[in-house]
């Protein structure tokens, strides 16, 4: 098997095992366990957590002590064993735990599979910026996969949801361990206890540019959060209303969703041209302002006369997710010395599905419990979805204005190896 196609395959199942759960669950809590908003915002701030300080550690043992594609397949050993216990838990609480120990083994491996990626692609003089897009788009394609099979054979609301991602996440975990070898730097030369343990990736918020990239980071993570915890259990809600329980969208709501990821395939591809032309600024802003329509387009909606505005959100998330988190990894790289490239993506991936996370997940379960769930129990969506899309506004405005980079081209092409 070639280069490409073992990244190809690593990639797909990385995103296989999320996909398998991330979207769904928001139907297994609400609609089976009927538990609170509130309660759910802390399950989904389990990520967030989990990243705070994971990837970052994980991305340190990568760089000083193990090689990182076996790291890659330890973590996802340890996450098939959580995945696989979590069915059992009868309550909040008990769900809190399991996740948040799944989440402290499966987030660290995001930044490791692109660090993997990056470290073969550089050995074979594989052109990154051209190159790594069309490998990372067959995680997507994972993603999609799972969502599929989970809503064809109606697991959306059930927890043996969590099955099938916990045989994807054994079978990667073996996997990994036939991956290219990515070699430690071993140097002789004393250095600072900071150095030895890799912290010096902290040294990027010393840039104001890169402290100021980093902050919105994670405020584009908690944009992330909002339509990955509610978005399925939204079109679940209209099963409530009989003029459209019986529609596809009701019956099958993780199919609508999927069309998020398959924009995303799309939008993948037009990364290294968009980069080129327009720099990371205007491309985190595109971002930005695709999450203003996502939500927005969410909130006038329904799965009648207004599919097609779901379908519209579904396809600018594309953009959203794209322009965001592919971009952000390689302007990292591009900025990062090489000697803390892994550190560099966990601190990354610390700022977006950590803080990020946390921010998104815990202040709107606790904003929809308070000011948008009625009398009767039924959450207003139409308010939640309007909510989130003035906040992704006001992001966007104070970016454009306080975030200052001068796009060189060059600099980008220049990025090959």
């Amino acid at each position: 098997m070639s280069l490409k196609n073992r990244l190809i395959l690593m990639n797909f199942l990385q995103f296989f095992i999320w996909g398998s759960w991330l979207i769904t669950i928001s139907g297994y809590w609400f609609q089976t366990k009927q538990w609170s908003g509130t309660e759910f915002g802390a399950i989904f701030s389990t990520m967030g957590i989990a990243s705070l300080f994971m990837p970052a550690i994980a991305g340190i043992i990568a760089d000083r002590w193990l090689n990182a594609e076996k790291l890659l397949g330890i973590f996802h050993i340890f996450g098939a064993v959580m995945l696989f216990i979590l069915p059992q838990a009868n309550s909040p609480s008990m769900m809190f735990w399991l996740m948040l120990l799944n989440m402290i083994f499966y987030m660290p491996t995001i930044a490791l599979s692109i660090t993997v990626s990056y470290s073969a692609m550089k050995k074979s003089n594989m052109n990154i910026v051209k190159e790594y897009p069309t490998i990372r788009v067959y995680g997507t394609i994972g993603f999609i996969v799972a969502m599929w099979i989970v809503s064809l054979l109606k697991l959306e609301t059930s927890a043996a949801q969590f099955y099938v991602a916990s045989i994807a996440s054994v079978f990667l975990g073996i996997y990994s361990f036939s991956l290219p070898k990515c070699e430690i730097k071993k140097q002789i030369e004393e250095k600072s206890f900071i150095n030895s343990l890799g912290l010096n990736a902290f040294s990027l918020l010393k840039n104001k540019k890169m402290a100021i990239f980093f902050v919105f980071s994670m405020l584009l993570g908690a944009s992330l959060q909002l339509t990955n915890m509610y978005g399925d259990t939204f079109l679940h809600d209209f099963a409530k209303v009989d003029a459209y329980k019986d529609l596809i969208a009701v019956k099958f709501p993780a199919i609508i969703m999927s069309i998020s990821q398959i924009s995303e395939t799309l939008f993948i591809l037009t990364i290294p041209f968009f980069l080129k032309k327009f720099g990371i600024k205007k491309v985190m802003l595109f971002s930005m302002i695709a999450w203003v329509l996502r939500f927005g387009l969410f909130g006038y909606g329904d799965p009648a006369g207004g599919l097609w505005m779901i379908i519209l959100s579904c396809i600018v998330y594309g953009m959203a997710f794209d322009f965001f988190n592919i971009s952000g990894s390689l302007y990292v790289e591009i900025e990062s010395d090489s000697s803390i490239r892994a550190s560099s993506q966990g601190l990354f991936m610390m700022m977006t599905n950590g803080f990020g996370a946390i921010l998104g997940s815990w202040t709107s379960g606790i904003i929809i419990d308070n000011f948008f769930v009625s009398k009767a129990g039924a959450i207003e969506w139409q308010g939640v979805w309007f909510t989130f899309a003035a906040y992704s506004l006001v992001v966007a405005i104070v970016f454009a204005i306080i975030f200052k980079h001068k796009h060189d081209p060059k600099a980008i092409e220049s990025f090959q190896h």
